[in-house]
């Protein structure tokens, strides 16, 4: 039988209850039946079938009522406190944060927030942040304000919540992860800033309601920051610390990453400076950086007017025109992709690429990557 929306997300919040259950055992136990309602309702001897699963997680399909009762009480305690409850089977999830396979089963958001925003920049830094570290990080989101991108961080103090208030100065959407459930604040001292940022933007977490915060839940989080992030800016950092494992995960995450390069002799800035050095992060030096790197352009670059310079290819030789139609289609490119596309050798496409270039007419960006200028 067809189950309502109510229902699926009801049997959704129930199976991600389950103890030890994690976001591959549930995504593999989706996989096989489903939908989480068949997982509890199957035939036993059908359920013994799902690959992995355990005597204990079979045996607790006979708790279906107990844990049901669980999910409805999640759900009451969301509307209480006025929380969205996301399933990352919804089409609301957010995209950026689907693709990886620890990606939570369930987000939960307060606020007004658009989870699949057409830009995003995340913003990261030390709790101890210097007066120059806030300065900079006002100015990267001031500089970011005609691209209009959603500022993802996390609401600590120093860079973070300074990133959010610079978010809501100059109008732009900005988003906070956070590390314990909604209902509840942490640092409290922020929350003015929250209640504002819910008008354009608000609150995100993975953990139901009643969810305190800890320690480790805050690495967790970070994976959140830099997967919702098209790019991660991280503005200070100690050698260690939060800021650093959200870069390092941005980084294998495959996002790019920049660090503001900083005073040799300061604590906060090692950190930013050892991912410059480890080749990790790029320098960044103003919205330029992030402007080529992700291929941003402001809408009056998008108005008709700019739009009817097209190229005349004509004035190219065949092999030059067959990849800048293919750059005309879509951009930035890998080389490979260009190779593969254009069915031309890599060293082929790389002599033509930097004959282009010379010409003015391609421009390289970070990672290998090549668009028209």
């Amino acid at each position: 039988m067809q189950k309502t929306t109510h229902e699926t997300l009801l049997y959704t919040i129930a199976l991600s209850l389950i103890p030890k259950l994690g976001p591959y055992a549930f995504k593999n136990i989706i996989s096989y039946c489903g939908s989480a309602a068949n997982f509890f309702t199957m035939p036993k001897g059908k359920a013994a079938k799902i690959p992995g699963i355990g005597s204990k997680l079979l045996a607790i399909r006979n708790q279906k009522d107990t844990y049901l009762k669980k999910a409805e009480n999640v759900l009451e305690d969301c509307i209480k406190h006025q929380i969205t409850v996301h399933s990352y089977l919804d089409h609301s999830y957010p995209k950026r944060l689907k693709s990886f396979m620890d990606a939570p089963v369930l987000l939960f958001t307060k606020g007004h927030i658009d989870l699949n925003p057409k830009r995003s920049i995340g913003i990261v830094g030390t709790r101890n942040a210097s007066d120059y570290g806030k300065n900079i990080t006002r100015k990267i989101v001031e500089g970011l304000a005609p691209f209009q991108p959603t500022v993802i961080s996390g609401l600590a103090y120093g860079i973070d919540i300074t990133s959010h208030r610079a978010a809501l100065e100059f109008e732009l959407p900005t988003v906070a992860v956070l590390g314990n459930s909604l209902e509840s604040l942490y640092p409290a001292a922020h929350r003015n800033t929250a209640e504002n940022m819910a008008e354009k933007g608000g609150l995100v977490s993975e953990y139901p309601v009643g969810t305190a915060m800890h320690p480790l839940n805050f690495p967790a989080r970070n994976r959140i920051i830099a997967a919702l992030s098209d790019a991660l800016i991280v503005v200070e950092a100690a050698k260690k610390g939060g800021a650093l494992i959200t870069a390092e995960i941005a980084y294998s995450y495959n996002r790019e990453v920049f660090a503001v390069p900083g005073n040799l002799q300061n604590t906060y800035s090692e950190g930013c400076n050892n991912l410059i050095r480890s080749m990790k992060a790029n320098i960044y030096t103003g919205p330029r950086d992030i402007q080529e790197a992700l291929s941003w352009s402001t809408d009056e670059e998008n108005t008709p007017t700019a739009k009817n310079n097209t190229l005349t290819l004509d004035q190219f030789s065949d092999q030059e025109q067959r990849l800048l139609r293919i750059l005309l289609e879509k951009s930035p490119l890998e080389i490979d992709q260009l190779s593969w596309q254009s069915q031309l050798p890599v060293s082929q496409v790389a002599s033509i690429l930097l004959s282009l270039e010379f010409q003015g007419v391609v421009k390289a960006l970070p990672g290998k990557k090549y668009q028209l200028a």
